[in-house]
C-alpha cells in the first residue's frame, strides 16, 4: 500500500461505525469521564431549543469560493501548487489576507480532460503531502509548502517516515499565527497499523509560513483531540475537541484565557464548571464530526457539523446554545451534500466566520473510497463551500 493510500484511508475510517472499522484503527481510548448525559442536569432538561436560537433559513452553493478554488486547482501557470486537499480550515491575518490551511494535499498538474496524473511512486508526478496553506489575497490564491518546487515538501514536517500531521483550526495571537496539528503515527505493515499519538501547537510568522517558528506539545492524555474547532468569546479561547471512538464521536471543550493557546488550559467538567486537569473533560454531546465548528451568530452560538449519529452521511446539521460551551440543541437540518454517492462520500462541515459570502460560510470536504478517483476525477478532492442564512 502506498503512502498515498494509508494517508487517505484514515480520513475515510473515521467516518465509519465502530462495528466496521479494526479496533487498532482509532485512537488510543480516553480515560473514562461520566457520561453528560447521566450526570449534567443541564444537558437533561434542554429539550427545547434555546430561546436565543437562531433558525436556519436556507443554504446554497457559494459560486465565489467554488469558482475560486476550481479555477486555481485547474490552472496550471505553476506545477507545485495546489490542485485539491480536504481539512480546509481558514483565519485571517491581520494585514487582511486570508490563509486556508489544508491536511492531504495533491500539488501538480491537471490534464485537460479534468484528470490528474498518480502520485509520485504510483508512476505520476503528483506530489501528495500531509499538509499546506493557500493565501488568499485580493481574491487570488497561492500555495505555501516546505521544500523546493521542484522537491515540495509539508510546512509542518513530519518527525519520520512512520508519522504525520493533520492540520486542525488556526487562531492569531500576538501577530503569529497558531495552528493546531494532531500527529499520527504508523506502528506495523498492515493496513490499519496506525493510530492517532498526540495534538502539537505549530507557531507561524505571517511573512513566513512555509516552516513552523516552534511547536509545542498540547494536551494529549485524554484521547482527545483539540483541534476540531476554535472560537474567541469574552476574553477566552475555546478549543472544541473529539474523542472519535469510531460511533460515537464526542465533543469536548477547553478554554484558554487571553488570544494565545499556549496559556493555561482549563477542561469542561460534566457538571458545567472548568478544571486545569484534562483527565477531567467530559463528553458534551455525541454526533459531532472530527472537524466542526462553533461560532457566534446574533447572542446565539452556532455548532455547525456533519451528523455522524449516521454512517457516512450527507446530512450537514446545525445546533444551537446561548453559551460558547453549550448545551447544543434544537438539532436543525442545514444542508445536503449532492456529491454524496456510491464511493463518493463527503465530511467535516465546518464554519468560516471571517470569510465573506452572502451568509455564513460553511466548507465540507469530498472524497473516494476509490483510490483511482481522485486520478480520473481532480473536482472529486477538493472542498465545496455552501452559505448559510439564519433567521
Amino acid at each position: 500500500m502506498t503512502r498515498f493510500r494509508s494517508a487517505l484511508i484514515p480520513l475515510a475510517i473515521g467516518l465509519l461505525s465502530l462495528a466496521a472499522v479494526p479496533q487498532q484503527a482509532l485512537a488510543a481510548p480516553p480515560k473514562p469521564v461520566p457520561s453528560v448525559a447521566a450526570a449534567t442536569p443541564q444537558q437533561q432538561q434542554a429539550t427545547a431549543r434555546a430561546a436565543c436560537a437562531p433558525t436556519v433559513r436556507g443554504a446554497s452553493v457559494d459560486a465565489r469560493l467554488t469558482s475560486l478554488f476550481t479555477a486555481y486547482g485547474n490552472d496550471n501557470s505553476r506545477v507545485d501548487d495546489w490542485t485539491g486537499a480536504d481539512g480546509t480550515y481558514s483565519l485571517k491575518l491581520p494585514n487582511g489576507r486570508e490563509v486556508w490551511i489544508f491536511s492531504d494535499t495533491f500539488l501538480g498538474r491537471i490534464n485537460a480532460d479534468g484528470s490528474r496524473p498518480p502520485v509520485v511512486g504510483e508512476g505520476g508526478d503528483t506530489v501528495f503531502l500531509n499538509n499546506s496553506f493557500a493565501v488568499e489575497s485580493n481574491g487570488k490564491l497561492s500555495t505555501i509548502h516546505a521544500g523546493t518546487t521542484a522537491q515540495p515538501t509539508a510546512v509542518m514536517p513530519p518527525r519520520d517516515q512512520n508519522h504525520w500531521y493533520w492540520a486542525g483550526d488556526g487562531t492569531v495571537a500576538g501577530g503569529m499565527v497558531e495552528v493546531t496539528y494532531q500527529e499520527y503515527e504508523r506502528y506495523g505493515t498492515g493496513a490499519w497499523d496506525w493510530r492517532w499519538h498526540r495534538n502539537v501547537l505549530a507557531r507561524f510568522a505571517p511573512s513566513r509560513l512555509d516552516q513552523p517558528l516552534s511547536v509545542t506539545a498540547l494536551p494529549s492524555s485524554a484521547g482527545v483531540s483539540w483541534a476540531s474547532g476554535i472560537l474567541k468569546d469574552g476574553g477566552y479561547t475555546y478549543v472544541y475537541g473529539v474523542e472519535d471512538l469510531g460511533s460515537p464521536k464526542y465533543m469536548h471543550i477547553a478554554r484558554v484565557y487571553g488570544q494565545s493557546l499556549l496559556g493555561q488550559w482549563q477542561y469542561l467538567k460534566a457538571d458545567g464548571t472548568w478544571s486545569a486537569n484534562e483527565a477531567d473533560s467530559a463528553r458534551i454531546m455525541s454526533g459531532v464530526a472530527n472537524e466542526y465548528s462553533v461560532t457566534k451568530v446574533g447572542n446565539a452560538y452556532v455548532l455547525i457539523t456533519h451528523d455522524t449519529t449516521e454512517v457516512l452521511s450527507s446530512h450537514i446539521v446545525a445546533y444551537t446554545s446561548c453559551s460558547p460551551f453549550g448545551p447544543f440543541t434544537g438539532k436543525q437540518a442545514v444542508y445536503t451534500t449532492p456529491e454524496t454517492n456510491g464511493n463518493i462520500f463527503t465530511y467535516n462541515a465546518h464554519a468560516h466566520p471571517d470569510v465573506s459570502g452572502n451568509g455564513l460560510v460553511v466548507s465540507y470536504n469530498v472524497n473516494s473510497f476509490v483510490n483511482t478517483d481522485h486520478y480520473r476525477d481532480s473536482s472529486i478532492y477538493r472542498p465545496r463551500f455552501i452559505d448559510v442564512t439564519f433567521g
